[in-house]
């Protein structure tokens, strides 16, 4: 009797299932929207100006890094010549074994200084030297610093274009540290002991950067190792210059349709001065501000340029009619027109289409003579002591898109104090003024029809000037909200825009723990009442249940609550053996969800009783 094995290998493949898209945001615009066509217009035109506003913000940073980066690249430049001439000068500051150092102070506004490394470095590598590396406190922990010029000598970077031949022959090393106070001082102290010894046959420099005080490179450094430096400052624009530039450029211009109200502009200038000075940040604000406007406002299918917006008012959908009929700005016109008119806006959509070109052309210029007017009354008010409208034009603008700006105590005092003026002063100013306003064609004639007297004593032209300035103030300086379709083009929904920048760890855990269905979207979470639902993920279950409990919590107790819940949620029958039953499975999840718990916060053991956990927070969302 014989038997025999049969052994085989038998391969199966795997369903191909299909790989789950990755949301963009444009599909954040179109999901769940019933007319799609004006989703994805606004899209676009939320790219567009996403876009305009990405380009524009760059390109002024690099003006304003512009002139420090140019002082630092001559400045290694200089060094990298003097150390190839083997001069008298090179030869003492070796003697002495001093490194070449540029102290680069920054300011605090740490997540801005990235950008301003990476232009750095790009710029010495295409026009000085290969050999560039930049280095955090965060990767020099320990001897590791130590290594950097040997990595930093190991592959040429990017091309250059403009590099000398003598800098070709015999290339700096360029060491930059990115955060000078957050390195290790005795590491540091190290790395340039070392470094000196080495610097007669290696052409090295560095790069401090610096967010506090040059006084830090005292404070970390004895005189024994800052004598081997040989340092020279170089100070970088202010955060707070640099953000003016940045609301010059893309908020105080009519060209950039987009607008944040007042309250929104508050809110991104608060986050900003209270938080970080962060210019990138500030940015990110705005551009989050545009993004919300294009999503929430169907309308915006009209915040585009002067053209654009005329063409897309011809084409706008019934829907669009009615909503462009129901804005506040609109309705309030309706109701200033006469009768017969205001049974026209109400019945006729080709009509209403014509009115809309009408209004956001006067939109366009309304904008058009906002902008100068308000750099004018900033330009007087500015050279008045304590600064009644603001030291800053965001203050004067953030005043006049609240109300009437000439209502205001602070209004009045200022026209008065302009009066008092000196001579020389007061012609400085308006002649910055007439600078201008020399582009309106249109405010120039009517400051020529008030000129009914003769141009010859100061008082009479001055008073004549202010009145004029007045006029234009009270003329143009109106807020928004007076001007139809206003909506259009600003975005007022600051408690969004601050919930969104402004973050609030605990309460979105406990939302996230209490109301899963929140985030996720998902129906199966879906519960009323404040319950939880029993197909919640398990540290939502525990965290109900830890609710429910006092200040020490029964580690056995909790489980088999926990274990109970699930039971329903697998679908057992209560009446059953096992429902509730507590095994492997459902111990080792209720283990993790409460390390979970505990890493979160919540809960700590407690020396009171082995088996007990203790409660840490109070209250709910």
């Amino acid at each position: 009797m014989t038997s025999s094995v049969s052994k085989g290998c038998f391969v199966f493949k795997p369903s191909v299932k299909k790989r789950r898209k990755t949301p963009t945001v444009e599909d954040y615009f179109t999901h769940g929207s019933e007319d799609t066509e004006n989703s994805k217009l606004r899209f676009r035109n939320c790219q567009t100006l996403w876009d305009q506003m990405k380009a524009d913000t760059e390109l002024l940073q690099d003006e304003l890094n512009r002139k420090i980066l140019d002082s630092l690249l001559a400045f290694i430049r200089k060094n990298v010549s003097t150390f190839q001439r083997g001069t008298d000068d090179w030869a003492s500051r070796m003697r002495a074994h001093e490194i070449p150092t540029a102290a680069l102070v920054l300011g605090v506004n740490v997540p801005d200084h990235d950008m301003t490394f990476q232009s750095l470095s790009d710029q010495l590598q295409q026009s000085v030297t290969p050999f560039v590396v930049s280095v955090q406190a965060t990767e020099c922990a320990g001897q590791s610093c130590v290594c950097v010029c040997v990595s930093a000598s190991g592959t040429p970077g990017k091309k250059r274009t403009s590099v000398g031949k003598d800098m070709q022959q015999h290339p700096p090393i360029v060491v930059i540290f990115k955060d000078l106070e957050a390195f290790n001082p005795r590491v540091l102290q190290d790395f340039i002991l070392i470094c000196s010894r080495y610097v007669e046959q290696l052409p090295l420099m560095f790069v401090f950067g610096i967010a506090t005080s040059p006084s830090t490179i005292q404070h970390m450094l004895p005189h024994s190792v800052s004598s081997l430096l040989g340092i020279e400052l170089f100070q970088s624009l202010s955060c707070t210059q640099h953000l003016a530039s940045i609301i010059d450029k893309v908020i105080l211009t009519y060209q950039f349709p987009f607008k944040p109200s007042g309250k929104v502009l508050q809110v991104l200038v608060s986050i900003f001065l209270y938080h970080d000075f962060s210019v990138r940040n500030f940015i990110k604000g705005l551009q989050l501000a545009l993004l919300e406007h294009f999503h929430s406002q169907p309308l915006s299918v009209l915040c585009c340029k002067k053209e654009e917006a005329l063409v897309h008012a011809t084409e706008l959908s019934p829907r669009d009619v009615e909503r462009l009929q129901q804005l506040p700005s609109f309705m309030r016109y309706v109701e200033e027109q006469g009768p017969q008119e205001q049974v026209e806006l109400l019945t006729s959509d080709d009509h209403v289409k014509e009115v809309c070109q009408k209004l956001l052309k006067d939109l366009h210029k309304y904008h058009k003579n906002y902008y100068p007017i308000l750099r004018c009354l900033h330009v007087l008010t500015a050279s008045l002591p304590k600064y009644p409208l603001g030291k800053q034009i965001r203050e004067l603008h953030i005043c006049c898109l609240e109300k009437n700006v000439w209502e205001n105590e602070e209004y009045a005092s200022a026209m008065q104090l302009l009066r008092m003026m000196a001579k020389d002063e007061l012609t400085s100013a308006l002649q910055k003024c007439a600078e201008i306003l020399k582009h309106g064609k249109t405010l120039l004639e009517m400051k020529k029809s008030r000129r009914t007297k003769k141009m010859s004593h100061f008082e009479i032209l001055r008073d004549q000037a202010l009145e004029f300035i007045d006029s234009l103030v009270r003329s143009h300086l109106a807020p928004p909200e007076s001007q139809p379709l206003y909506e259009v083009c600003y975005y007022s929904s600051s408690a969004v825009l601050r919930r969104h920048l402004n973050a609030t760890p605990r309460t979105s855990i406990q939302t996230a723990l209490s109301n899963p269905y929140h985030y996720l979207k998902n129906e199966n979470l879906r519960a009323e009442d404040g319950t939880v639902s029993n197909a919640a993920p398990d540290i939502c279950i525990v965290y109900k249940l830890h609710l429910e409990c006092g200040r020490l919590i029964n580690l056995y107790d909790w489980l088999e609550a926990y274990a109970t819940v699930v039971s329903a949620a697998e679908g057992k029958d209560p009446d059953s053996a096992d429902f509730g039953k507590v095994d492997e499975l459902k111990h080792a999840r209720f283990i993790q969800a409460v390390s979970e718990l505990e890493f979160l916060g919540f809960i700590k053991s407690t020396k009171q009783k082995t088996d007990h956990v203790s409660r840490l927070t109070w209250g709910g969302c």
